[in-house]
């Protein structure tokens, strides 16, 4: 069983120590991190912590989860893995390869290349 936990909802006042004595009273807290928005510096509102047991973990996500921290209700539950392969959007190379039909023109286009 994971012993990563997801945060989320949390109010961007929370910083890594305060996330991690949340959790530091259900036992022993291997790492906490909130993350951050590289441009702005200010938090996303979710973080992850990782406990020390999965058993602890369990603990942690049944005394914290919907608990409200400054007005907001908090989610907690153990964290997925990232699933392979799954980008999010952004630009392929498949976008900018020339089709290769054989009725066009020549060259891949630019000027004098394509004929219509």
């Amino acid at each position: 069983m994971s012993k990563k936990i997801y945060v989320g909802n949390l109010p961007y006042s929370v910083t890594d120590s305060s996330l991690e004595s949340n959790f530091a009273e259900f036992g022993g807290v291997s790492s906490a991190k909130v993350m951050m928005d590289r441009e702005t510096g200010r938090s996303k509102g979710f973080g992850f912590v990782e406990m020390a047991s999965a058993e602890v973990a369990q603990a942690a996500i049944a005394g914290l989860n919907g608990m409200s921290v400054d007005g907001r209700s908090i989610v907690v539950n153990l964290a997925r893995a990232r699933e392979e392969g799954s980008g999010s959007g952004g630009y392929s190379a498949a976008g900018y390869n020339t089709s290769k039909r054989s009725d066009i023109g020549y060259g891949t286009g630019g000027f004098g290349g394509g004929r219509y």
